[in-house]
């Protein structure tokens, strides 16, 4: 799996290739199926997300994107004062 990548125009592009086989041994039979290729995912990102800070994982078969908002975009808390 490539690590993803974010282009000038906002988008976050995946490519990747998939190995995947599956075999079934019955009684005189033998099947095989492949599922397999390259592919290319693109998503639009919001201008609130900080590209340089855009990390992915893999494991057991699961590819996970963090995608963080940049620091102006997150919600602050404002204390308020009684008087």
């Amino acid at each position: 799996m490539s690590e993803p990548h974010r282009s000038k125009n906002g988008v976050l592009t995946l490519h990747g290739e998939r190995k995947q086989g599956t075999e079934v041994e019955e009684q005189n039979a033998y099947r095989m199926e492949r599922i397999y290729g390259m592919f290319t995912r693109s998503f639009s990102l919001p201008t609130t997300v900080d590209a340089a800070k855009v990390t992915a994982t893999y494991k057991d078969g699961v590819l996970e994107v963090t995608v963080p908002k940049i620091e102006t975009a997150k919600p602050k808390k404002v204390e308020i004062k009684v008087a």
